[in-house]
This record gives C-alpha cells, sequence and structure tokens, in this order.
C-alpha cells in the first residue's frame, strides 16, 4: 500500500539489515517491512508534469480520492503515481547512537550524522574541482559590480602577481576618480542597450527633455536584488521616466557590456582575438545577499556570455568583503593608511586631521604611480606579524553605495589561509542612504510632491542634480569650516516656478531650514554642519552595527579594522570608526580603498580555495516525520497510522546558522527511486535565521528552495531493482552547490538547487 503526506514531509526510515536512513520522496512508502520512521518531502511528477518544479497541488484527493486523515499531514491512500524512496548513510558503526545534536559545527564534532567533514589540510588535491580547473584558463577577469560604480580588473594566470585594472573611462566629474564608471545604463526608447556609465549619463544628460521621458534610464539598480524579498527572474527594475524593465534583462546588459570591454582591452594587448572560453570570470556581490540573489546574478551572467549552466565553473561568485580580506593578506606598510598610528603613515601623522591625511595618502599615489598595473608581492604583509595566531582576529568593514558587509576572519600563518569566525552580518547602510537624506531635505524644503513630480516630467535634470550633490557630498569633512554649494538646474528652478508660483528662494525663506541658503548664482548654500547630518544616520547605523558585532563572543580579540569601499574614502566615515573603535583595534585603509574588493576578487579567481572555512548565514533543512515522543513533541502534530504514532513538520538539519563549514565539506544523502520509470525527484528545502529550529511550521521558517534530481538521461538497463543516486552538497563556498552520482552505473546525474524558481 502507498502512503503519501499530505503536507509531503521528509521522513526517514531505520532498516535494522543495514545502517542507513531512507527518506520517502513524494512522501510515499511501499509498506513491505522495516521500521518506518519518516517520510520525505519530495516528488515524481507523472508523465504529464515531467517539466513541471512545482509540488503537485493536493487537497486531501488523489486519484483514489481516498483521505485517511485531514489537515496538516494527512495521509492518502492512492494506487499509484509520485513515487520514491530517499537512503540517507549514517556514517556511523552499528554499535553507536544517535548524537543528541545531530548537525553540531564540524569544529564541535567531526562525525556528525549525515556530514562528512574534509578537512582545510585535505582540501587541495586533485579531486579539488577549484584546483584542476583554474589551470585551464588564461586570465581571470573579475567584475566589481557595484551599487553606484562598476569595474574591472584581470590578471594572466602564468603572471598572478600582476593585476591589471580597466583602461580610463571616458567623462567623469570633477574631483571624482574615474577608475571605476558609474553603474548606471541607458535604453532606447525600443528598449534595445544603447550605453553603460560614464556614456550613459552623458548621453542621457544632453537629450531633449521632452525626448528623454522616451529613454530608459536606470542607475543605483543593484539595491533592488537585496530589498526584493520575492526575487524572481520575472523581477521587474523602474527607470527614471517611470516605466518599467526585466531587472534580469539590465543586469545581462550590463555584464555583457563589461566582457566586451574586457575581451577588446585583452585582444589589443594579445595582438589577436581573444576567446571568451579562456577567461575565468568572477563576479562580486554583497556577503549579506541571500541564495535567490547570487543565483540571479549567475542567471544574469549566463545571459551575457559569460558562462553557461553547462559550464558553470567559468564563473566565479565573489564576496565583496572576502574579496576585501583576501587583498588585506597582501598588504605592506607602505600600502594602507594607519588611521590609530602616532607615527606617520603615507607622509603624514595622526596630528593630522583623518581627511586630510587621507587625501594626501591618495594623492602621493596618483602622483607615482605609472601604470594601471598593480603588483602583488607574493608574500604576507608585515602586519600580521603582529597576530597571535589562534586567537587574534581582524575584522573587514565593506562601506559601498548600497550595502555594508561586515566580515569576521583568522589568517593561518605562512601559507595566508583564512578562516571566517561569525557569519557575515550588515545592511543597507551605503552611501546611498546619504542621497535619500539629501532628498528628503529636498521635500522638507520644496514640498514632496513636487520633488516627485520633477522627477518624472524632468528625469533628466533630477540627475544632474544629484550629480551636482555627490561631487560635493566627496568634500565634506569633519573639519570643513565653508560652505558647500550645489548647483541647481535650471530646468528645477523653471519647473518650480510654474508648479508653486513662486521661486525656490521663496521657498528657502518660508521653509525655515536655516542651514541651508539661496545664493544668487543659482545654489543652494548649504553649511558644513548641514551636511554632516545627511551623513549623520547612516554613519550611525554603521557605527551600531559594529558595537553589536563586537559584543559577540567570537568577535573578542580583533586586531585590525580595515575599512574599505567606496564610502570608506569619506573623513567623516573614517572619523566616526575611529573614534568608536580606536581604543579596541587599529583602523586601517588600504590605499586606492576603492578598489580593494576588485583586487581582492582578482586574487580570489587565482586561488578560490582561499578561504578554508566559512560560516552558514542561515539554518537549511527538509521537512520530517519522526516518531512521535510524548512530552517532547506538541499534541498538535500527532499523527497516528497504522498504529504508529508519528511527529509531522519536524525541521531535519543540513546545517545550523553560523555553522562553521569547511571547504569541500559535504553533506550527503543518497535517494533510491521506488519504481524505475522515475524520472524526476524534488525535494523541498526549508530555511531560518534562526539555529534553535525545531518544526517547518516554527516562525521565520520557509521553503526557500528545492533540490531537483533529474535521472532522464540515466541509463534504465542493467540498473539493480534498489537504485541509489548519491547526492553531494556543499555549504562552504561562496554558493551552495550540488552534485550527484548514479551508484550502480558511477555515472553522474544532472542536479540543480533552484532557489528562484520553486
Amino acid at each position: 500500500m502507498l502512503f503519501q503526506s499530505h503536507t509531503g514531509k521528509l521522513a526517514p526510515l531505520i532498516s535494522d539489515s543495514f545502517q542507513e536512513k531512507q527518506y520517502l520522496c513524494g512522501a510515499w512508502y511501499w509498506s513491505e517491512g522495516g521500521d518506518a520512521k519518516a517520510f520525505t518531502e519530495a516528488w515524481e511528477p507523472n508523465e504529464s508534469e515531467h517539466s513541471s518544479e512545482g509540488n503537485p497541488d493536493l487537497d486531501g484527493e488523489t486519484q483514489s480520492g481516498e483521505t485517511e486523515r485531514g489537515g496538516a499531514g494527512t495521509l492518502i491512500r492512492v494506487s499509484r503515481v509520485w513515487t520514491n524512496i530517499v537512503t540517507v548513510r549514517l556514517q556511523r558503526k552499528a554499535d553507536e547512537t544517535v548524537p543528541t545534536s545531530a548537525y553540531s559545527s564540524p569544529a564541535r564534532s567531526l562525525g556528525d550524522t549525515g556530514i562528512t567533514p574534509l578537512s582545510p589540510s585535505h582540501i587541495v588535491n586533485d579531486a579539488d574541482p577549484n584546483v584542476s580547473e583554474q589551470q585551464t584558463f588564461l586570465v581571470v577577469v573579475a567584475i566589481d559590480f557595484g551599487t553606484t560604480s562598476s569595474g574591472y580588473a584581470y590578471s594572466f594566470t602564468k603572471e598572478p602577481e600582476c593585476i591589471h585594472v580597466m583602461r580610463r573611462w571616458e567623462g567623469g566629474d570633477p574631483g571624482v576618480s574615474n577608475q571605476k564608471t558609474p553603474t548606471t545604463i541607458l535604453l532606447t526608447p525600443e528598449r534595445k542597450f544603447h550605453s553603460f556609465g560614464y556614456a550613459a549619463r552623458d548621453f542621457y544628460h544632453d537629450l531633449d527633455p521632452n525626448e528623454a521621458k522616451q529613454w530608459l534610464y536606470l542607475e543605483k539598480f543593484k539595491m533592488k536584488l537585496h530589498t526584493t524579498g520575492d526575487l524572481t527572474m520575472d523581477t521587474d527594475l523602474t527607470a527614471a521616466n517611470g516605466k518599467k524593465v526585466k531587472a534580469l534583462e539590465i543586469f545581462a546588459y550590463a555584464l555583457q557590456y563589461f566582457k566586451e570591454q574586457a575581451l577588446k582591452e585583452l585582444s589589443d594587448q594579445a595582438g589577436s582575438e581573444f576567446e571568451n572560453s579562456d577567461v575565468r570570470w568572477v563576479i562580486t556581490v554583497p556577503a549579506i545577499w541571500k541564495q535567490p540573489a547570487k543565483q540571479f546574478m549567475r542567471q544574469a551572467a549566463y545571459q551575457a556570455g559569460l558562462a553557461s549552466p553547462e559550464n558553470s565553473e567559468q564563473l566565479i561568485i565573489a564576496l565583496e568583503p572576502e574579496a576585501a580580506s583576501i587583498y588585506c593578506r597582501k598588504l605592506r606598510l607602505h600600502q594602507m593608511t594607519d588611521l590609530s598610528s602616532k607615527a606617520a603613515v603615507n607622509g603624514y601623522s595622526s596630528s593630522d586631521t583623518v581627511g586630510a591625511g587621507f587625501a594626501q595618502a591618495k594623492e602621493h599615489i596618483r602622483r607615482n604611480r605609472q601604470s594601471r598595473t598593480f603588483l602583488v608581492e607574493n608574500v604576507i604583509g608585515e602586519i600580521w606579524s603582529e597576530l597571535e595566531e589562534g586567537s587574534d582576529k581582524y575584522v573587514v568593514v565593506d562601506s559601498g553605495g548600497g550595502t555594508v558587509d561586515l566580515t569576521v576572519h583568522q589568517i593561518r600563518l605562512p601559507e595566508g589561509h583564512l578562516k571566517e569566525l561569525y557569519k557575515a552580518t550588515g545592511g543597507p547602510y551605503g552611501s546611498l542612504g546619504v542621497d535619500y537624506e539629501f532628498e528628503k531635505l529636498l521635500c522638507k524644503i520644496f514640498g514632496e510632491d513636487f520633488i516627485e513630480q520633477f522627477k518624472i516630467k524632468r528625469p533628466a535634470a533630477w540627475v544632474d542634480l544629484m550629480i551636482a550633490f555627490e561631487s560635493r557630498k566627496r568634500a565634506a569633512a569633519p573639519d570643513r569650516t565653508n560652505p558647500l554649494n550645489i548647483t541647481l538646474p535650471f530646468s528645477f528652478i523653471d519647473y518650480y516656478k510654474k508648479f508653486r508660483g513662486h521661486s525656490v528662494e521663496h521657498a528657502l525663506r518660508k521653509s525655515n531650514v536655516d542651514f541651508v541658503k539661496w545664493s544668487s548664482q543659482g545654489m543652494l548654500r548649504m553649511s558644513p554642519d548641514a551636511m554632516n547630518a545627511l551623513f549623520k544616520p547612516t554613519i550611525d547605523s554603521i557605527i551600531e552595527h559594529l558595537r553589536d558585532l563586537f559584543q559577540k563572543p567570537e568577535v573578542s580579540t580583533v586586531k585590525f579594522l580595515f575599512l574599505v569601499g567606496g564610502f570608506a574614502e569619506a573623513p567623516l566615515l573614517q572619523q566616526a570608526v575611529q573614534a568608536a573603535f580606536g581604543d579596541k583595534c587599529r583602523v586601517i585603509i588600504p590605499q586606492d580603498v576603492g578598489l580593494t574588493i576588485l583586487k581582492g576578487a582578482v586574487l580570489f579567481g587565482l586561488d578560490p580555495a582561499v578561504i578554508k572555512v566559512r560560516r552558514s548565514p542561515l539554518t537549511y533543512g527538509v521537512g520530517v516525520l519522526n516518531r512521535y515522543v510524548e512530552g517532547k513533541h506538541p499534541p498538535e502534530k500527532l499523527l497516528v497510522k497504522d498504529g504508529t504514532r508519528w511527529c509531522t513538520d519536524v525541521f531535519d538539519k543540513f546545517i545550523s546558522a553560523d555553522q562553521s563549514v569547511a571547504l569541500g565539506e559535504l553533506v550527503k544523502r543518497s535517494y533510491t527511486p521506488a519504481k524505475p520509470s522515475q524520472l524526476v525527484i524534488v525535494i523541498n528545502i526549508y530555511s531560518s535565521e534562526l539555529d534553535d529550529v525545531s518544526f517547518i511550521t516554527d516562525p521565520g521558517v520557509k521553503k526557500c528552495g528545492t533540490l531537483r534530481l533529474d535521472l532522464t538521461g540515466a541509463s534504465s538497463t542493467n540498473v539493480p531493482a534498489r537504485r541509489e543516486i548519491q547526492t553531494l552538497m556543499q555549504f562552504g563556498d561562496t554558493e551552495i552547490k550540488a552534485t550527484a552520482i548514479d551508484i550502480a552505473t558511477s555515472k553522474s546525474v544532472k542536479v540543480g538547487i533552484d532557489f528562484l524558481n520553486y
């Protein structure tokens, strides 16, 4: 007889004849002996549903229509459809007992059920795909896809000590380095790609106001992937003119642009056409991004032609603070600004103001650099000798345009391998927050209704206004005494008079905003205190988040704090971090701080195994039915079937939040189809930010993806009745990965973990 759990839970079965845990995919089980312990959440679509990725819609009825029990955990008697048994090997001897915490950290227990740890010392071998595959590429190209600015850099695998930063971009703003280009994209009225970066911005600026309304201009759109809770392949972005466009198309256009620029530069340098197949691509993303956002970026890269699902190893997703950390290992004393140092560093002493000293260091670097090539010595920087191995840690604070990412690392000498000590944290505390505060100030002075209308009616002029503000924003400093002038576009002044019937000067007087005055030259004159006030909410959020982090036991004995990212150039942020944490650790800013992540991403592409241990950001697992234990399990979870008492909805962990995971460490599951005709196995995956999760119905637990095994390509001849498909999942990389093999034939099985289409 076949049984299925209505909610499709995962349930292990224990057989005395062999020490293994069985799972029933589709929650189906052919009841022929064995001590049933639980049922899996997985299913096999029937002949008409092989293309479907969703769970069959079971409303208490199936083909036989006979319901055993209603509500959650319903068991349904049927004659056929969706059958499958899953086997999970127990990595222990028959006489061993199951640990009470079956999935505790491998740092505490290396013999955990279902997990086969691979220690860092065993990672670099012939079986490691990162090691064997990187030799097939001639060059590594890293794309730092930022919220406000982006760029690329590359290094030839035969000359890994040389990192070449992209060609200088045409255009630019006064006082703003153009080592990167703005993350702006322009589509024609027909929605075709036109230009990217400065070229897009300048062309859009020069359009006639009425014509500009037809063009689709997008900027700072990367944050959409972080802020969208239900991200899908169909998620939309809104252009400056209010029109919608598919986010996947925009990201693919941007990545394709960088691909073409990089390949053209490589071809010019090589003297012949450079093939994409010779390139390993690296794309940076914030460490706090969830798996759907990472998968979205990978799908966009596939659409842009950087790599393909069949050649997925050609593309690596790098986490931004990790990339910065990798580069910071190589910093020599003359390549950094130590805000905590009393001695002269880079030509200035701590008696100088933070902002002035950093500006001097930047100018010194700019004068002395003769090319776009950075030499990275094959040594670990001198400052690391000050660390006490095994106890001292350091924090990397990646302050970008959209987000702030924090990661805590420990370095292992002399190899320079890195270990993550606390899961990546952060939030939307990037420099965009300062822009939002400026927009709120404009709404207070001129009215929210006017600002919203102006953005829609004069989108190009609004872009010009924000460019003018960006330039003055970069001039803000703790010791500044003279006002900052922000030019208002003529169309702003003209449109406001038509909209309100009086002048902007009148609006300023009426608003009672004393720290912003009107200049007869058509400018807003902001006092330094007024500009500093725009920074305060964002900087306060960063400092508060850092304080919370420093209170964690795992983050004690922090020796260094590296401040990186574009926002790290802001003297106001530098001063705030130094004032708050200078007595706890040394605050260090690398040279060319805006390129730190880019250069580190190249190093990561050359050696993806450099980070040996990471922390899982979430708890992952599947739903199961277990034997009901009186007093332990809640009564509402009780399910009785054929005299056996079950507990439904039990959360069976693959891995816990903040669990230490070694690179290459595997979570093993074996799936045994119950009938030879089964072609697809799909298992729901659940996640939670909490470690202490008991049931998939607990608050904060949600279905986050599916694990799909495609058996259509596997041979059905000479296959034993009890067929085993072994699946190996890796949680220690920047993305969750899975591979599978048919044990009987030793052939690979197509497998995928999908966090977007489930």
